[in-house]
């Protein structure tokens, strides 16, 4: 009977087999999909890492659109609770008998599934958050590097990024340089979700106001989430941390005050990108004790001596940002102009300023994609035919098209409007910003990143995206939730 079964297949046309053979694929995999306990987990970790870019509604596909939400509120959740314990400050003892030509050491790191790179930095001290040279948009962090003299740095915060394409200068949260407050999108009584550092050199990861982190002394910060480990405590505990894989950018600090920056490639055919615990494992075996994540997605990269030693999954390389932390030489030296003063709205731009994509979009116009002419049949005539040669036999070659090519939108451009950023003093006032994960970040969650693409539609009091950048940016790239707003779930 199997060899009359398969005489019948050989005796189908090639088409009539490649449908029979799709089908019998789709059935199968349908089936393991949606009938096993191990497909459930299968679409619920597709689900996961689709949240976490821009384009998180499409996560439905895997696990349906109630489903879908309901992980993404738990995802909120999850990191909501994370960020709540206070940090204990006496854990770290820094080790001040270390040579003051120990200053950065950059290494390779691997795992099954992606390629990174760790940085250890000895002295927390000579990290300093850098924002763009000049109002309007974001910066590259080689540019900052070089413009700055910078020995090292790695992507901040998140930032509203429209369609993925913006243009890196709308932030998310607060920015802190050198113990002034550069921007937030926050009164100062409300908690946000930070990433900074005291004029100690402590980490401070967590959930905090304005207020409270001009009395820890915090000078250096920027805004992003989730955090992994607190005072010691590892906080994922069960499962891969929720997120999928995506490319990341984390930082800890030791107990005798390394700070330690991991950025993982990702999205990419030689790195996928990893989980939020297999990057909490790394930081757990290098003996941190705090840590966190910041953009991630698109905005993941990391430079030292002048170089972009990593492989960001941008298409157009290296994003513009609105904020990084830079490693120094003389941390005292450096002076942060706060390019945000003084604006009283902050355009995200997207697809219909972005300098790289209306020149990917100006060269596909120029040159469109060639018709392929259908060659004319030619029918033989006998010499006793009076019949016309090939008058059935021709057909008009098709009309060019632009192969479905996007657009940059015509649209007024997207516009927030932030008051001036306040000076620290124990009762700051605060601005507002346009706020966007992933992501980076990037831009999902929170780049992620922890970044997804957020309405381009201006709003008097903007409030920040809870889709990771990351974007993160973002990438995306991961971006921040409100804290006064419940989780918005858009269709990066």
């Amino acid at each position: 009977m199997g060899s009359s079964i398969l005489e019948h297949f050989r005796s189908y046309s090639w088409l009539k087999r490649t449908f029979l053979i799709i089908a019998v694929c789709t059935f199968l995999s349908s089936s393991f999909l949606f009938l096993t306990p191990p497909g459930k987990d299968l679409r619920e970790y597709l689900a996961k890492t689709v949240i976490t870019t821009q384009h998180r509604d499409w996560a439905w596909i895997f696990v349906g659109a109630e489903r879908r939400d309901q992980m993404v509120l738990e995802m909120q959740n999850l990191t909501e609770i994370n960020s709540v314990e206070k940090q204990d400050l006496r854990a770290v003892q820094f080790n001040k008998n270390r040579p003051l030509e120990s200053l950065v050491k950059v290494e390779d790191i691997s795992g099954q599934f992606w390629k990174g790179k760790k940085m250890y930095v000895y002295d927390p001290r000579t990290i300093r958050v850098v924002v763009p040279g000049k109002q309007g948009e974001g910066e590259r962090i080689t540019s900052m590097v070089q413009r700055t003299g910078a020995v090292a740095g790695v992507n901040g915060g998140g930032f509203n990024d429209p369609d993925g394409l913006g243009n890196g200068f709308a932030p998310i949260g607060a920015i802190m340089s050198g113990g002034n407050i550069l921007y937030t999108d926050q009164e100062g009584s409300i908690a946000q979700h930070i990433v900074g550092f005291t004029k100690e050199g402590t980490l401070i990861i967590g959930k905090y106001t304005i207020n409270e982190l001009l009395k820890l002394g915090v000078t250096e910060a920027v805004s992003f989430y989730p955090r992994v480990i607190a005072n010691g405590k590892p906080l994922i505990t069960s499962g891969d941390g929720g997120w999928g894989r995506a490319p990341r950018t984390a930082v800890g600090q030791k107990a005798d005050g390394t700070v330690i920056f991991i950025v993982i490639d990702g999205r990419q055919t030689h790195s996928v990108g990893a989980t939020l615990k297999e990057v909490q494992d790394m930081f757990l075996e290098d003996g941190v004790i705090n840590a966190g994540f910041l953009d991630g997605g698109a905005s993941s990269e990391m430079v030292y001596n002048d170089e972009l030693i990593t492989k960001p999954s941008s298409r157009y390389g290296e994003r513009r940002l609105p904020s990084a932390f830079l490693v120094f030489d003389h941390p005292d030296q450096v002076k942060v102009k706060n390019v945000w003063e003084g604006l009283t709205t902050i355009d995200p731009g997207g697809a219909y300023d972005h300098p790289d994509f209306l020149k990917e979009q100006a060269t596909k116009k120029a040159n469109p994609p060639k018709a392929t002419a259908t060659p004319k049949s030619t029918t033989s005539t006998k010499p006793e035919s009076s019949s016309e040669a090939g008058k059935n036999g021709t057909s008009n070659p098709p009309s060019g098209s632009d192969n479905g090519t996007v657009k940059p939108s015509s649209s007024a451009k997207p516009e927030t409007s932030p008051t001036p950023s306040p000076k620290p003093s124990p009762s700051p006032s605060t601005g507002t910003g346009n706020g966007n994960a992933g992501t980076g970040s990037g831009t999902g969650i929170g780049s992620s990143s922890p970044g997804a693409s957020t309405s381009s539609k201006p709003s008097p009091t903007p409030t920040p995206n809870t889709s990771p950048i990351q974007g993160q940016t973002n990438n995306g790239n991961s971006t921040l939730p409100s804290p006064t707003v419940p989780p918005t779930v858009k269709t990066e």
